[in-house]
């Protein structure tokens, strides 16, 4: 008799459940002269973030020669033009819809009393001096084709891959010896990732055992509030948005979905890289019928500027640092941060002032459930995208 191979979402589990209990484990112990937070941090996080930079070195090559690959392969520039239009108004409101969510649950919270008014002497924050949206615009074109790959500057990489493919569709017969050569790289880099992905599991625990040792007691007091209406935001809107519009636009349940997400959203959550978990996305995603070329152009570009779970985390936390300093926002401020929010999920800073210092601690707790939902959105958008187009080129035929 064949034994049945356990799946890798049951191992990953594992290691998170793992990391988790080592990590209380470790709260009150000494080890070799050191606290057992000290130690998780100095012995089991290097593990973590080995198998983290593995990720990261794998995600720019997978980029570069995934979505050049699929832009071959979609054989129409116009086509990559439908498949980026969709993306974009899927992530613009779908991110637009998450602030407003989250901004609801916050005034719920400080109306019933949740948020209250703190002591905030002595905190301090300055914060980065901001860019005109011309320049960040100049920003996502590269000067050079090799200072993107090195910084792995997403956006730029992703107009690099754009150019080698409509190059290579333009030059036609000629261009046909680097197209083999842009698929034959991209399906190497894929074995590697394939690699990197089975070690996932003593990643994962590597990578929570430090979290859970470090923040454990401080995730107490007052901020335990705006911690728990954060997820309770990120769960509503993964569970109700991507619900909805995967049954509506994909005719996907949302069990399947879920279920199939497994792997991805632990690795999300334990890592709290978006980036980094890019592999797993992409891997998930095919599973629930996403098609590579579209798969391979939608996820990059969502671990890029899509931020559902960054903009429902800015929501609530304006509404708490306001209440914190004894501030009542307005109507007409909570939709100027709707607006504020959802142009910052191309990546500025979201939280205004000196109330960043009082959620600075527990950050961490915030980014491991706002990148889960971050990624559950792209995939989300991978599968409603290529289920579309599925229906388009039907009609056509």
């Amino acid at each position: 008799m064949k034994t049945k191979k356990l799946p890798l979402a049951f191992w990953i589990f594992i290691g998170l459940a793992v990391g988790i209990l080592a990590g209380i484990i470790l709260i009150p112990l000494e080890i070799a002269g050191m606290t057992g937070v000290a130690f998780a941090k100095s012995y089991i996080k290097p593990w973590g973030d080995i198998f983290l930079n593995l990720l990261k070195f794998v995600v720019v090559p997978i980029v570069l020669f995934s979505i050049a690959s699929g832009v071959i392969s979609m054989q129409d520039i116009r086509k990559v033009g439908s498949v980026g239009g969709k993306t974009v108004i899927y992530y613009m409101c779908t991110t637009a819809f998450a602030v407003m969510l989250a901004l609801i649950l916050a005034s719920v919270a400080k109306s019933t009393g949740i948020f209250s008014e703190l002591r905030t002497e002595g905190l301090e924050y300055t914060p980065p001096e901001g860019k005109s949206i011309m320049s960040v615009i100049v920003d996502i074109f590269p000067s050079n084709p090799i200072t993107p790959l090195a910084n792995a500057t997403m956006l730029q990489v992703i107009v690099i891959s754009l150019f080698l493919g409509f190059g290579i569709l333009l030059a036609g017969e000629k261009g046909l010896t680097t197209a083999r050569v842009v698929d034959s790289f991209n399906e190497v880099f894929m074995r590697i990732m394939d690699l990197i992905i089975k070690l996932s599991p003593i990643g994962v625990a590597c990578l929570i055992c430090p979290v859970v040792a470090e923040n454990g007691p401080s995730i107490l007091g007052n901020l335990v509030a705006v911690l728990a209406v954060a997820y309770v935001g990120y769960i509503v809107h993964a569970v109700l948005v991507y619900s909805t519009t995967l049954g509506a636009l994909a005719g996907v349940s949302p069990v399947k979905f879920f279920s199939n997400m497994a792997p991805a959203m632990m690795m999300a959550f334990s890592s709290a890289s978006s980036v980094g978990t890019l592999p797993f996305t992409l891997e998930c995603s095919e599973k629930l019928g996403a098609r590579r070329e579209v798969a391979s152009f939608v996820l990059p570009l969502g671990a890029t500027i899509n931020m559902d779970g960054t903009a429902i985390y800015q929501g609530v936390c304006a509404v708490f640092i306001a209440s914190a300093f004894g501030i009542d926002l307005t109507l007409g401020q909570m939709l100027t941060i709707v607006l504020t929010a959802t142009l910052a999920s191309v990546g500025t800073a979201g939280v205004p002032g000196a109330g960043i210092a009082l959620v600075a601690g527990i950050d961490r707790v915030f980014d491991m459930g706002r990148t889960t939902v971050n990624i559950t959105g792209d995939a989300a958008c991978a599968v409603i995208v290529s289920k579309m187009e599925d229906k388009k080129q039907a009609r056509k035929k």
